[in-house]
């Protein structure tokens, strides 16, 4: 919802289709396997909704199923991996970076790899979080038990001399300013999100597949289960209201 929020705002223009496949949720704690099929159900199912362009809005999804996905689809499909990855390399001073994610896209290693694919050199500190997840989609962002969970995390990551953390997981800018409290000015944060919308405006440009002059822009949101369960939650990471969620069966 971070990653579709930040892609709205940079392309008001373009129409976007949000697939979020909350029967299953959360991937962070499946199997590379699981993953992969998961996320190719859920890529057949908007391609039957003619999409242009697929954006893997998931940390987990992108570590395991990105490749998969760009070998059998038509369409290009961007992840949010590499972009973060890029931009922390880009802001990193002293090339010591942190990364925080859930279990499944830390064990991946994805964030290590991309990093040092594009510099070799560099030193990667990666540090799971699976807690943040919950507070985030509970509205706890700010307060005594966030900074706790927050302080337990980091303080290793600040041990080890990091100057950037990416935030690797969709849920985690909402808790952005507990996170830059906890580390201090000294550390640059690097939010995912931000820069895989930035990439997708780039490819969509690049690739001539703007939206057209003159169209109404649409905003369709679809989810696996419970779409009163999504309203309430999306709430607090799209920071806008939804008139309607569309139920879908895989």
């Amino acid at each position: 919802m971070t990653v579709f929020r930040q892609i709205a705002t940079r392309l008001p223009e373009e129409s976007l289709i949000y697939l979020g496949d909350t029967a299953r949720v959360p991937y962070g704690s499946k199997s590379r396997n699981t993953v992969i099929r998961y996320a190719q159900a859920c890529a057949r199912l908007l391609l039957a909704q003619d999409i242009k362009l697929l954006v893997v809005a998931c940390n987990t999804a992108s570590a395991f199923a990105l490749e998969a996905l760009q070998d059998s689809l038509e369409v290009p499909v961007i992840g949010v991996v590499e972009p973060g990855a890029r931009a922390a390399l880009a802001r990193s001073r002293n090339r010591r970076i942190g990364v925080i994610g859930t279990v499944g896209a830390i064990n991946s290693g994805a964030y290590t790899e991309a990093l040092q694919r594009i510099e070799p050199e560099v030193v990667v500190h990666a540090q799971a979080c699976p807690l943040f997840v919950p507070l985030a989609e509970e509205g706890w962002t700010h307060g005594e038990v966030p900074r706790k969970v927050a302080d337990a995390y980091l303080q290793g990551l600040l041990a080890e001399g990091i100057d950037t953390l990416v935030l690797g997981c969709t849920h985690y800018p909402l808790l952005k300013d507990t996170i830059q409290e906890t580390l201090g000015p000294k550390v640059t944060l690097v939010d995912s999100a931000e820069e895989t919308a930035v990439t997708v405006a780039q490819c969509v440009t690049e690739m001539r597949l703007s939206a057209a002059p003159g169209v109404m822009p649409l905003h369709r949101f679809l989810v696996s289960d419970a779409p009163e369960s999504f309203q309430r939650v999306s709430r607090h990471f799209l920071q806008m209201p939804l008139l309607a969620v569309e139920w879908v069966d895989f």
